[in-house]
């Protein structure tokens, strides 16, 4: 899959500042935007590099400008946490995860922060 990453984004600080996040990526089309983390040091992580390219996968099935309004949508309607398209990147990010032993598992993962993702206060339909 082609991709490009982009170091430092302003995307990224804006997602990380509402995140209350130390560390974020996103994706914008074929862009994964980064903050607070380097670009070595997200694609060692397989199971953050496969969440993002499943969203990659995402914008290129729906196309550019309906999928950020699907997922702006989706997020609106459930929060954050269960949006689908959220979920969906989650499962994808843990398969690699099936075949490490719990001790390479553990510290195999960036932590994104020291705090929870915030609450989500919507009721899932």
């Amino acid at each position: 899959m082609d991709y490009k990453v982009v170091e430092r984004s302003p995307f990224a600080r804006i997602a990380r500042t509402v995140l209350k996040s130390s560390n974020v990526a996103m994706v914008l089309g074929r862009s994964i935007h980064l903050s607070g983390v380097n670009r070595d040091t997200f694609l060692k992580d397989e199971g953050w590099v496969a969440h993002e390219l499943c969203h990659i996968r995402q914008f290129q099935e729906h196309g550019f400008f309906r999928f950020l309004w699907l997922y702006l949508r989706e997020s609106m309607r459930v929060g954050y946490y269960n949006n689908k398209y959220e979920v969906e990147a989650r499962v994808e990010g843990m398969k690699h995860q099936r075949h490490m032993s719990p001790a390479r598992r553990a510290g195999h993962t960036i932590s994104p922060t020291d705090m929870p993702l915030p609450a989500d206060s919507r009721q899932k339909e």
